[in-house]
């Protein structure tokens, strides 16, 4: 070797190694050319240059926007054991210090936790700051284990226990004669934990507490067959008597018994506002508010719509308008509204005569799709002129039409963790979700689901939704709000999953298919259930 060369490389050496405080006093006439900070020549410098580590971080950070699209794709359980894998490779082999397993779903977390700084594969200058010696990777000489330090405390660190979506139904049911048409709505879930289910002419009620089930309605004697079912969530009619009207109004108004008379079998009310409101309650002959029953309704073919005692099993009233099929209902407390093929809407109280109903007239073609917002205030609802309407209480018109979507609009969902937030599912053309900010008028963000959007309902618990789909997967989805990252992926039926109810807890749901089947799968959870709030400002409660 030169003498000259060998010179020059052990005074550069020597140079590194000395103390920051030695190496300040070294300034000034004695310090010699080899203190300035470049390279011979633009020439790599080998001294302290550990090139398998810097190749490595030099990879990592050139990785492709696709490889980072499906690791944010990954499972829970896989992804997070990869992550903790790949952390402790990087404490053992390149010192990396990492005590804490990142989050799969943190964004830019490659730049925050294993890549905090900028590596390149070369370096043109000489690091003279010495490093500090960290006794937090010394391992004591009375360890067993291998590890380092961080490693140990990155073991220990506590870690979010990953949400399990069993990719099974615990439950499948027979249902013949469940039909395959995109535009019905035959399954619902009641607050009693009672599922109906419109097979054919019939209308069959499911227990979920004791598996009975038992027939409720059968519409071929009057040749006619069932097009949707629909429960009453808030309350229902059952026959009662005079005294338990006078009882039921009386704690209402939190008056004594004597504020009613009982004058040949007819109620005197005594002032002018409990008249006002005994007249809603006596109106409809027989029929009272009851928690203890509830009410289903049921649209037909023919444009009519019965409505239903679930626990007496008997048919409390048809109400006539339609003049085609009856697709959709939706109940707004004692207000039902329902939507058909004559592309009408009507909403009728069922306290009142039938004379006093409202007629909406917005769409062009079928209405398949209604939806009552959270606060009781606004009415969505899809057709298959494409359009999604909204409506308020109070006109005639619709208050917001959306048009983006290039397929008939069927699947409607209103958010329960976000005011005024509603999602939207295109057909086999548009395959699209959609949400839209009903306050401003202003749509959100969308997303290609690939197969036609048949449902979607909102978890009660955590800001996630599931979606069913038609053509051409017929897969169930869960997504994840605001990111719409797919939680999980449920296959099973055969034909298009066209309905889709939420059990009363939200935890489970149920699908049917033209398949003829009805799958029970548990998607949701309540581990992360937020308490409602009961201030008055809520938008969500109802000050009366």
């Amino acid at each position: 070797m030169d003498q000259e060369y060998e010179r020059r490389l052990l005074k550069q050496i020597n140079h590194q190694n000395l103390p920051e405080g030695q190496l300040a006093k070294s300034g000034g006439a004695t310090c010699s050319p080899l203190s300035v900070k470049s390279g011979d020549r633009f020439i790599p410098t080998r001294v302290g240059s550990n090139w398998c580590i810097n190749f490595h971080y030099a990879n990592e950070n050139c990785q492709s926007p696709n490889q980072n699209h499906r690791s944010k794709d990954a499972g829970s359980d896989t992804g997070k054991d990869t992550v903790a894998y790949a952390a402790l490779l990087r404490n053992e082999l390149l010192g990396a210090g990492i005590e804490s397993v990142p989050d799969l779903h943190t964004e830019d977390r490659r730049h925050t936790v294993f890549s905090q700084d900028t590596h390149s594969l070369f370096r043109y200058t000489v690091h003279t700051k010495r490093v500090p010696f960290d006794s937090g990777n010394e391992v004591s000489p009375y360890s067993l284990s291998p590890l380092s330090n961080k490693s140990h405390k990155l073991l220990r660190s506590p870690r979010k226990p990953a949400r399990k979506i069993s990719k099974i139904p615990f439950k499948v049911l027979d249902a013949p004669e469940l039909q395959d048409d995109f535009y019905l709505n035959l399954v619902d879930w009641s607050a009693g934990n009672l599922l109906s289910v419109g097979l054919g002419a019939c209308v069959y009620l499911w227990s979920a507490c004791t598996s009975q089930v038992t027939r409720l309605c059968d519409l071929s004697v009057d040749g006619d067959s069932v097009t949707s079912v629909c429960w009453n969530e808030r309350v229902s009619l059952q026959p009662c008597s005079i005294s338990v009207i006078i009882l039921l109004i009386n704690t209402f108004m939190r008056k004594t018994t004597g504020t009613f008379s009982v004058h040949k079998g007819r109620l005197t009310p005594l002032t002018r506002h409990v008249s006002s409101t005994l007249h809603l309650v006596t109106h409809c002959p027989g029929l009272c508010p009851s928690s203890q029953g509830s009410l289903v309704a049921v649209g037909t073919h023919k444009g009519y719509v019965q409505i239903w005692d679930a626990a007496g099993g008997r048919k409390l009233t048809s109400l006539e308008g339609h003049s085609a099929r009856v697709g959709a209902l939706a109940w707004n407390g004692e207000q039902l509204s329902s939507g058909s093929r004559d592309r009408v809407i009507l909403q009728r109280d069922v306290r009142t005569p039938p004379s006093a109903e409202r007629r909406l007239q917005g769409h062009r073609q079928e209405v398949c799709g209604l939806k009552w917002s959270p606060d009781h205030q606004h009415l969505a609802s899809g057709g298959n002129d494409n359009k999604l309407l909204v409506w308020n209480s109070s006109s005639l018109l619709p208050m917001q039409q959306y048009s983006d979507h290039l397929a008939a609009v069927k699947a409607i969902a209103w958010s329960p963790h976000q005011h005024g937030l509603l999602v939207s599912g295109g057909g086999t053309a548009d395959r699209c979700l959609r949400f839209w900010n009903t306050l401003t008028g202003q749509p959100l963000q969308s997303t290609d689901t690939g197969s036609q959007v048949c449902n979607l309902a909102w978890s009660k618990h955590a800001n996630e939704l599931v979606s069913t789909h038609g053509y051409s997967q017929n897969q169930i989805l869960v997504w994840k709000y605001p990111s719409l990252n797919q939680v999980a992926k449920l296959t099973g039926h055969s034909y298009r999953v066209l309905y889709l109810a939420v059990s009363p807890d939200g935890e489970a749901i149920v699908t049917g298919a033209g398949d003829e089947t009805l799958r029970f799968w548990n998607v949701f959870s309540k581990t992360r259930c937020t308490k409602e709030s009961k201030s008055v400002l809520n938008l969500f409660t109802r000050i009366r």
